[in-house]
């Protein structure tokens, strides 16, 4: 997280939560392309995402949300394909149309088919305490499975080839909550597993993780 200075830098503001994996992939996309910005934390252990300021901005109520000036965004997906319209540096989609088909696909199996069915709030309603890994880890895993078989054909350095692209902004929080939340092992999938291992090095993904937030608590109990 960086703090906009200066009259050529962008007046950026993330409204954001450490533990977020919506949020986390905006922020590595803002640390890849330089982008200067306020982080804003919304607490949502403590309901802070139903205040009536919160919502006048995302009358749904989840982070992240972005202001850029005058614009007002929420929805990662939304979020992030703005940031590469305006701010091209660093593309998130590459140029040829396969691969740019493949980073969406991988995009919509994350947060359509594997991000939802790991909603604790949600899983909290509907199971008991002891039944709510179980959960996970079987539906959470067969979305690892897909895609594994998927990234076979196109995997490099990173999901997609040598560069980082779409992909790995939603692989990565997938990954990461899977591992620190759920205690899943990923040596049944190597390619994700790879894949874990090369977004450790780079620093767009690691100051964008979530302990590395202001928000994120000392005792990470949220």
């Amino acid at each position: 997280m960086a703090t906009a200075t200066g009259d050529d830098q962008p007046k950026l503001k993330l409204y954001s939560y450490w533990r977020s994996s919506c949020s986390f992939r905006v922020r590595i996309a803002l640390n890849l392309k330089g982008l200067h910005y306020d982080y804003e934390a919304v607490n949502l252990v403590k309901g802070e995402q139903r205040n009536p300021e919160f919502v006048k901005l995302n009358p749904i109520g989840y982070v992240p949300v972005l202001v850029d000036g005058d614009i007002v965004l929420s929805d990662s997906f939304a979020i992030l394909l703005y940031l590469d319209e305006k701010y091209p540096q660093h593309p998130l989609l590459p140029t040829d149309l396969k691969r740019k088909a493949i980073n969406l696909q991988v995009a919509n199996i994350v947060s359509a088919s594997i991000q939802p069915l790991q909603n604790l709030s949600y899983i909290k309603e509907k199971f008991g305490p002891e039944e709510i890994t179980p959960w996970v880890k079987y539906h959470l895993g067969n979305g690892f499975a897909a895609l594994e078989g998927l990234l076979k054909n196109y995997a490099g350095r990173y999901a997609t080839g040598d560069e980082v692209f779409l992909a790995d902004l939603f692989l990565a929080p997938q990954i990461h909550s899977f591992v620190t939340r759920f205690n899943f092992d990923l040596s049944q999938y190597p390619i994700l597993s790879r894949l874990n291992e090369a977004y450790s090095l780079l620093p767009a993904f690691q100051n964008a993780m979530p302990e590395k937030q202001p928000d994120y608590p000392s005792s990470s109990t949220s």
